[in-house]
């Protein structure tokens, strides 16, 4: 499995990457390929906002649907678009081009909770025990 150096990750296989005071969120590579093929990705309206761990997303696959969860409380900036013509992006890069939403990051101490790199390599060994 691929995992970001600069990315904060959740245990639920969110990632964030922080830009100042914004956030981009998207699913781990962990995460794409549980899923599989990815074919359809419903994504919340400019505006919406979201307390950590509200459902954010679903992301649908040939295998199963799949809620996505928000790492870190904020209010959606932006959404990506590309992602209704080509949802497969998220198959193929997870980190880069298929990014799901831009955000305000509410409350910055909640990155704390988050893990980095190291440690998320860490809780993906431990699912594989």
């Amino acid at each position: 499995m691929n995992v970001e150096p600069n990315l904060k990750y959740d245990e639920e296989h969110e990632w964030v990457r922080v830009e100042g005071e914004e956030g981009v969120v998207g699913i781990s590579d962990y995460a794409q390929d549980q899923l599989s093929d990815v074919v359809y990705v419903e994504l919340p309206e400019v505006g919406d906002t979201f307390d950590r761990g509200d459902i954010l997303a679903v992301v649908e696959s040939v295998k199963a649907a799949s809620d996505v969860y928000m790492p870190v409380s904020g209010e959606v900036l932006e959404i990506n678009e590309e992602l209704d013509d080509s949802p497969a992006l998220v198959n193929k890069d997870p980190y880069g081009e298929a990014w799901l939403v831009r955000i305000t990051i509410a409350d910055p101490s909640e990155l704390d909770d988050l893990l980095d790199a190291d440690a998320y390599e860490a809780y993906l060994e431990s699912l594989d025990e």
